[in-house]
C-alpha cells in the first residue's frame, strides 16, 4: 500500500480560518505530526495517532512523518498558517531530495491555509494594497547580516514589509535593530501594525508609528507589517482605524 502525506496549513488559529480542504485532509489521515501547541488546535479523533514535537525540529519532523508514510499510512502534517510561508512545506521538499528514493515515490499533497500577515491585514483594512513583501527575523537558518541587507532594500525599494518571528527569549535585540535599520529609510511617522496572536482568543492588534515601534511588545505570536511611505490610515471616531496602502504609488496617482 502506498502511503500518503498531506502538509496541511490550519491557519492562524480558531476553527473559522481552516479551510474545508484541510479539514477533510485531516480527517483522512491516520497520523497527525505537528509543532505541539499546532497539534492542540487540530480535534482529537478516533483512531489517530498523534506524534508532536518541539519548534525547532522541523527537518526531523518532516523526516518522521515521511518515514511514517513511507510505511503505507495516510499521515498529515500540520502546519500553522500556510504551511509554504516560513513553515513545513519547504522542510518536507528539502527532505525528500537529500532523503532515501522511496520518499520520492510518495503521494505528497500541499494544502494552503491562512497566513499571519494576511489575517493581521484583514483586521486592520488593507496594508497589503500595493506591493510588499515577508521577511523573518530569525536568524536560525540565515546570518543577521543578510536580514538587515534584505529589510534595507525592501524598504529602499518602496515595498511594505510583513515581519514574521520578530523576537524571541533567545533574541530580544534583533527587534530593535531591525526598526532602527528600517528607519533609515521611512520617515519616523510610518504606520507600523502589530497583530499577535490573531484568531484566537488573547488576540490583539494595535497601530503606532515607526517611531514608537521599538518600545511596542512583540513576541513570537506577533506578526508586524511595516507600511511603505505612501501607507496612511484613517481615523474613524469610536472605531479602530483603517490602514491601507493606496494600488497606485504617488507619482502615479497625482
Amino acid at each position: 500500500m502506498m502511503g500518503h502525506l498531506a502538509v496541511i496549513g490550519i491557519g492562524p488559529g480558531d476553527a473559522r480560518y481552516l479551510t474545508p480542504e484541510a479539514d477533510v485532509a485531516l480527517a483522512y489521515a491516520q497520523a497527525l505530526y505537528g509543532y505541539g501547541p499546532y497539534l492542540d488546535r487540530v480535534p482529537l479523533r478516533t483512531g489517530q495517532s498523534r506524534h508532536a514535537s518541539d519548534n525547532r525540529e522541523e527537518g526531523a519532523r518532516a523526516a518522521a512523518a515521511l518515514q511514517h508514510a513511507a510505511q503505507g499510512t495516510r499521515v498529515a502534517l500540520v502546519s500553522g498558517g500556510d504551511p509554504g510561508v516560513f513553515a513545513m512545506a519547504a522542510a518536507v521538499c528539502e527532505a525528500i531530495e537529500y532523503g532515501p528514493d522511496e520518499w520520492r515515490k510518495l503521494d505528497v499533497a500541499f494544502v494552503p491555509g491562512i497566513t499571519a500577515m494576511l489575517a493581521v491585514a484583514a483586521k486592520i483594512g488593507a496594508p497589503l494594497g500595493h506591493d510588499f513583501c515577508a521577511l523573518s527575523l530569525s536568524d536560525n537558518l540565515k546570518p543577521w547580516d543578510l536580514i538587515e541587507r534584505r529589510l534595507e532594500a525592501a524598504a529602499s525599494a518602496g515595498f511594505v514589509i510583513a515581519l514574521y518571528n520578530p523576537m524571541s527569549g533567545a533574541r530580544p535585540w534583533q527587534f530593535g535593530k531591525a526598526i532602527a535599520r528600517l528607519a533609515q529609510h521611512l520617515p519616523p511617522a510610518t504606520p507600523v501594525v502589530f497583530g499577535r496572536a490573531v484568531g484566537r482568543p488573547e488576540e490583539s492588534v494595535d497601530v503606532v508609528t515607526l517611531e514608537a515601534a521599538n518600545g511596542t511588545p512583540a513576541d513570537m505570536a506577533t506578526l508586524v507589517i511595516v507600511g511603505s511611505r505612501d501607507t496612511r490610515v484613517i481615523k474613524r471616531p469610536g472605531r479602530s482605524p483603517l490602514v491601507y496602502t493606496p494600488r497606485a504609488v504617488a507619482e502615479v496617482s497625482a
